[in-house]
This record gives C-alpha cells, structure tokens and sequence, in this order.
C-alpha cells in the first residue's frame, strides 16, 4: 500500500506553542525547514507570516526532514537562539517520535545505540551509516501497535545525530521506517515519521512544551491512535 503524499501549505503552519521568545510550530510533511536549492516552499519562506506583531521574524532553531511533520522550534530573538541551539547541542530537549515501521520489531521495548558516521558515493550520494568511529548515538524505543505487517513505535532520541531514527530503526531495529527509500523501505507516499513532542526546561520561565497533533496519514494507514 502507497499513500497520497500531502501536499506543502502555502500558508503558515499551526502554531502549538507561543510566548515572548519561542514558537513551535507544527510542520506539515512535504515541506522543507529551509530554501530548498530547486525551490519550492519551505519553514523559511513562511517565516514573515510569523512576525504576528513582532519586530522580526523567528529563525529557525534546529532542523527536521522534509517528508518528517510535527514540532519544530523557532526563536523570535537572538538570545533566546543561542540559548535553544545550546539547549539541543547539549542534548537537553526532550523529543519524542511517532513512526510506523515496514516491519515489527523483536521485543515490546529497547535500546538502540549505534554510533553513526556519514559516507558518500558518487552514484548514491550521502547517507549515514552504523560505524564504530562514528558519533555516539542512543535512541529509546517503545511498540505502540501493530497492523497489516507494519508497527506503530514511539522513539525518544537521547542524541540529536543525522537520520539518527531512520538508521536505528533499519540497523537496529531491522525495521526501516515505513517510506524511507534511502534506508531500505517500500514507498509510503513519503516518510511515516513524526516530531509528537517537544520540551525544554528554561531557568526563571515556564517551559517550552509542546505536542503536535496525530497525523492524518498514520490514520489513513490504519493507525488512528497509539
């Protein structure tokens, strides 16, 4: 089974957080956090429509895969940037993860820790990979449902590494996620993956929380709820 893809708003996304200095915003799958080099929309172009009576618009504070939905952090100032980037750099934003998986995996719950390191060739191009060299990177994982051969699971990235969930889950797991071509899954309409929740503790001011809403395409896929 191949879903539709959805399509990329032409207007700005959900906001499902705002104070002073942070916006979450629920990022729609099929479209890009920054300019894409053919064009196209993306976050960065929407970011004017975010101004809502700010002097300057937000920047974007980490980055999600295009075909990836769900919470991203923008900072409507310099300072409260720099303390975001710190924060994930430092590994202390609390993410969580839905996927669905091309397969299920062993087990009801786990620990993934594959370190990962980037390779490129010429006819492939650039992908990540499970090296001993590579940057340490830890994932914890936990089975929602299951259906028609396919798994819904939560992840909790304890690291922030490139396509860290898309390796772990085809390395470590044995189970790409559903969609993802790149890492050895059957076409999905794109990338059955999305950010459910974001949290970072700030000193002096209440939280930055955030949970972004079921997606749509996880219930045209059977799974309605976890």
């Amino acid at each position: 089974m191949s879903l539709s893809p959805p399509r990329p708003p032409s207007q700005a996304p959900a906001i499902l957080f705002e104070d002073a200095e942070a916006l979450v915003i629920d990022k729609p799958a099929r479209l890009d956090v920054t300019a894409p080099r053919r064009g196209g929309p993306s976050v960065e172009a929407l970011l004017p429509d975010l101004r809502m009576g700010f002097a300057r618009a937000p920047s974007i504070v980490h980055r999600l895969d295009r075909d990836t939905s769900g919470c991203l952090l923008l900072a409507r100032n310099e300072r409260a940037h720099k303390r975001f980037a710190a924060a994930f750099e430092g590994g202390q934003v609390a993410k969580t993860y839905l996927a669905i998986l091309a397969g299920i995996p062993e087990g009801e719950s786990g620990e993934i820790g594959l370190s990962l390191a980037k390779t490129s060739t010429k006819s492939g191009g650039w992908r990540i990979i499970p090296a001993r060299k590579g940057k340490p990177a830890l994932t914890r994982w936990r089975l929602l449902a299951t259906g028609e051969g396919r798994a819904l699971v939560e992840f909790t990235p304890e690291t922030g590494r490139t396509h860290q969930l898309r390796v772990h889950a085809a390395s470590g797991l044995n189970c790409p996620i559903w969609g993802d071509l790149v890492y050895g899954a059957a076409d999905a309409g794109g990338l059955m993956l999305h950010a459910a929740s974001l949290s970072l503790e700030r000193a002096g001011k209440s939280p930055v929380q955030a949970h972004a809403p079921w997606p749509v395409r996880f219930a045209q896929a059977g799974f309605a709820h976890g």
